[in-house]
């Protein structure tokens, strides 16, 4: 199998998950088809709970279900997420130290034909400084259900970061995840791309590919957890290489290149170093492909950035 669909794999893993925990609940805001949840509801139909649109609501009732014992798996558009839902998981149920998992879907550009009212790319950056919030950004179907079953064992809040449509297969099923471990899909001596989220390491291995071509090695890192960030990782490569590229389906400002870059000075690396990502622009209306291109996020743009300190 080449790709399988994101949402499907999401509910396939609940329902899994489900079977053996009673605690596990789902909430939505009137999106179960968008999400795919609606095989958890037929499975399970009541420990699935449609809120209508209502996402604030919908977070308020998921740290309640929280504060009873169960674990309560929100989703909702990321747009959404990051925007109306903020200030309800950042207290209602972060503060309070519960164990919501938030999914934000659509991420980005994959928002597409929904435009720019409904491209988060702001999320990573207002999520980042929530304290003791995980953040993860799966890469393929594999990862996605190994980091929402992490998410289920974890005791604290998650956001999760997750595409709904067909992603390519990167990884073998019985691959392992965690919290905090980025993985190395390429190996390069010369440069180092960090890579968040489906879109952009797909985008990152083709840029590999052409680098590769043409003598210049560069290493492919799927980060997978943009917090807690796998320093280990990010540092050995930065002193390795001496030239580090970030790339994210979101702003620049504030989420993985932010994260990145404070790493590396802080730990008094000299590297030559570039983000690729949204610079400081909102989203808008078109296809995956014309919008990849239209924001800098193509493989081009990622060669041309690890070209750049070189």
């Amino acid at each position: 199998m080449d790709s399988k669909e994101m949402r499907a794999v999401y509910a396939e893993t609940l329902i899994e998950l489900a079977r053996d925990n009673p605690d596990i609940v789902v909430l939505e805001a009137d999106l179960m088809k968008a999400t795919g949840t609606l095989p958890f509801a037929k499975a399970y139909p009541r420990r699935a709970i449609d809120v209508g649109v209502a996402e604030a609501n919908m977070v308020g009732i998921a740290a309640g279900l929280s504060a009873v014992g169960k674990i309560p798996f929100a989703a909702t558009f990321g747009s959404f997420a990051g925007r109306r839902d903020y200030d309800q998981f950042f207290l209602s149920a972060n503060y309070a130290r519960l164990n919501v998992k938030l999914v934000g879907t659509d991420p980005g550009i994959t928002a597409k034909y929904n435009g720019g009212t409904h491209m988060s790319f702001e999320d990573l950056a207002l999520m980042r400084v929530i304290p003791g919030l995980v953040v993860v950004e799966p890469s393929d179907p594999a990862s996605l259900g190994a980091l929402v079953r992490r998410a289920a064992e974890h005791v604290g809040c998650v956001y999760l970061r997750m595409q709904r449509t067909a992603a390519k297969v990167l990884y073998d099923e019985a691959e392992q995840f965690e919290f905090g471990k980025a993985k190395l899909l390429r190996e390069g001596s010369q440069a180092a791309i960090f890579a968040l989220g489906s879109v952009m390491v797909n985008e990152s291995l083709a840029a590999a590919d052409r680098l590769a071509a043409d003598g210049v090695k560069a290493a492919v890192i799927d980060v997978l957890c943009l917090k807690p960030l796998d320093s280990e990782c990010v540092l050995r490569y930065a002193r390795t290489t001496g030239r580090v590229v970030t790339c994210e389906n979101a702003q620049v400002s504030g989420g993985l290149g932010s994260a990145v870059a404070e790493l590396i000075l802080e730990a008094g690396i000299h590297a030559k170093f570039a983000r690729v990502g949204v610079k400081d622009e909102f989203g808008e209306v078109g296809t995956l492909d014309f919008l990849v291109h239209r924001f800098g996020l193509d493989s081009e743009h990622i060669e041309a950035a690890v070209r750049s300190p070189l």
